[in-house]
């Protein structure tokens, strides 16, 4: 039995855009994509999800967990950075 191999689907959100959440308990709020798993489709957004975890060393830690995919609509792109270019220099060939 061969093993079907899955693509990650391309996604409208990425890492760092603004996205708004439409659907479940904080619905409404907005926030930065932290984490974007592409195989199943979880988003993990800043504020978003709040767990707390106990931790020895540290106490309670409150942290962001992942939400679904579907539950979320882009508000914004994440700024994209200018590429530096070259100049192109040009040959100043002079005949003697």
């Amino acid at each position: 039995m061969k093993m079907l191999k899955t693509k990650a689907k391309k996604l409208k959100v990425n890492q760092g855009a603004t996205v708004e959440v439409i659907s479940g308990a904080d619905k409404g709020k907005k926030g930065a994509v932290l984490l974007l798993d592409d195989k199943k489709l979880k988003v993990k957004v800043q504020g978003v999800n709040m767990q707390t975890h106990y931790d020895k060393q540290e106490g309670l830690v409150r942290k962001e967990g992942f939400i679904d995919y579907s539950n979320v609509k882009l508000s914004s792109a994440p700024v994209a950075k200018k590429k530096a270019t070259k100049k192109k220099k040009k040959a100043a060939t002079k005949k003697a």
